[in-house]
């Protein structure tokens, strides 16, 4: 049997702007301060322009997205990658503003797709979802159709709509996100020291903090916890930040 061949590594162009954007709601969410700070010393090491706006309405959530957008594509600098990070309370599929009000993530992940953002077509799209997803609680596991024809060319003119996006959530569908009320949430935390100390494809960075966080024991109420984040990734290439 021959020896298949390794994957040729084709990699996003990173010599363009790096720009950061975190909406975070810090009311009655405990432990946000530190996660802002750990963001920031972390967007700043990896050379991005780093944004911060703090408790955001829903309706501010999506005006602050959009505004994000039309100054990238006013922009007349090459741009390389997008990060948004996005912190508050939350159900499946839904942040809440500092008003009350819900948003939906399905109208903030559209912003900068490749159909609506042209400064970032193609180009990496990072959105990290520091949020819970429902009320379910993991106490942890022991280890122990049809026909579709696919035509390729060479040189595509067009690319779809939603590639080159990667969604980074703290939690599974349907469960709860841990916040600690001095040192910040797991998730951000655990985050920011892998994308700091590490160096490799995002996507094996976050394999790495997926893999701290589930080895990780959180206690609530007495009660042992365990939580994993979840990646969504529509990539094309390998993103290095490092």
């Amino acid at each position: 049997m021959s020896n298949p061949r390794p994957l040729e590594e084709e990699v996003y162009d990173m010599s363009g702007a790096r720009l950061a954007l975190t909406l975070c709601v810090t009311k009655a969410r405990e432990g946000s301060e530190a996660d802002l700070d750990a963001l920031e010393r972390m967007f700043r090491q990896l050379g991005f322009e780093s944004t911060m706006k703090r408790d955001p309405t829903a309706q501010q959530f999506q005006e602050e997205l959009d505004n994000f957008r039309q100054a990238m594509d006013a922009r007349n600098d090459p741009i390389s990658c997008a990060f948004v990070v996005l912190m508050a309370h939350g159900l499946e599929g839904l942040l809440k503003g500092e008003d009350g009000q819900m948003v939906e993530l399905e109208n903030l992940f559209e912003v900068l797709n490749n159909k609506n953002c042209r400064a970032l077509r193609a180009k990496p799209k990072v959105y990290i979802v520091q949020a819970c997803r429902g009320e379910q609680r993991d106490s942890g596991e022991r280890v122990s159709g049809g026909d579709i024809v696919m035509v390729t060319k060479d040189s595509p003119e067009t690319i779809p709509t939603y590639t080159d996006i990667l969604h980074v959530y703290s939690t599974m569908e349907g469960y709860i996100a841990y916040r600690h009320d001095k040192e910040g949430s797991c998730f951000i935390q655990t985050l920011v020291d892998v994308f700091t100390e590490r160096s490799g494809p995002i996507l094996e960075l976050l394999t790495e903090v997926t893999r701290r966080m589930a080895e990780a024991e959180l206690i609530e109420e007495g009660k042992p916890r365990k939580v994993n984040p979840e990646i969504q990734s529509t990539l094309r290439k390998r993103l290095y930040l490092q």
